[in-house]
């Protein structure tokens, strides 16, 4: 069988806008982050898994302080991990105590339960952490997800538009590029995605405003990511 018709073996999926709205990324996660950040760093800075991350941001921004240089990569959105993980923390303890769940739209639980359950791995590929990611999807509105998943990736194996990246996440996956389906909102992760070989399919969420790609597979979500990828749930299985 040549590679290029090889079954897909894995989903890589990525979350903000494909499985999670961002709205509640944007306007729940950030601002809970933001309102606690100020006590994280007054009461807690000397615990290790505290101070690593304050010194890695000492490092990135030096002669600035932590909370104003924390504060600015908030307002940028950047993708930068000590403020990934320290945002996780206090996610984790939101989602610990109840104040936050996460929220996934509807068509996503079942679809990767189906998916699971017919053979296929399942990974997620997020700029925000491995833990926010855990905690996304193992504090959901529909349960506790994370035993669907086979792995979970953030940008410490590189950034989402860079194919190398998408070469490294096959690596990690332990499966060839042309097997991995990678599903994401944005025409450029799917592009770079594309570049190392992988399949790609962008979800076009009405709610979130995305423009659709004329250089990928596009669905409006997972139901029409079955279909047009011949997943477990489409109409021919």
């Amino acid at each position: 069988m040549p590679p290029a018709m090889l079954p897909v073996s894995a989903v890589l999926t990525d979350i903000e806008g494909t499985t999670t709205p961002v709205a509640f990324v944007k306007n729940v996660l950030f601002p809970f982050a933001r309102a606690r950040l100020p006590a994280l760093l007054a009461e807690r800075a000397a615990e290790p898994e505290v101070a690593a991350e304050l010194a890695q941001v000492r490092r990135l921004e030096p002669g600035r302080g932590e909370l104003a240089a924390l504060l600015r990569w908030m307002d940028q959105d950047a993708k930068v991990t000590p403020l990934k993980m320290l945002q996780g923390m206090l996610w984790r303890r939101g989602y610990a105590d109840g104040s936050l769940q996460g929220e996934v739209y509807a068509d996503v639980p079942p679809h990767l339960r189906l998916w699971a359950r017919g053979g296929l791995r399942l990974f997620a590929f997020s700029s925000g952490s491995v833990e926010t990611q855990k905690l996304i999807f193992g504090h959901s509105v529909a349960g506790d997800l994370t035993g669907l998943f086979s792995g979970f990736f953030d940008t410490r194996v590189g950034g989402k538009r860079e194919p190398d990246s998408y070469a490294r996440l096959a690596i990690g996956m332990n499966r060839p590029p042309v097997e991995v389906l990678f599903l994401s909102d944005v025409e450029a992760e799917l592009d770079a995605a594309a570049v190392a070989g992988m399949r790609t399919c962008q979800v076009v969420r009405a709610e979130d405003g995305t423009v659709a790609s004329d250089r990928h597979a596009t669905a409006a979500d997972f139901v029409g990511v079955a279909a047009i990828m011949g997943l477990p749930g489409s109409a021919s299985t």
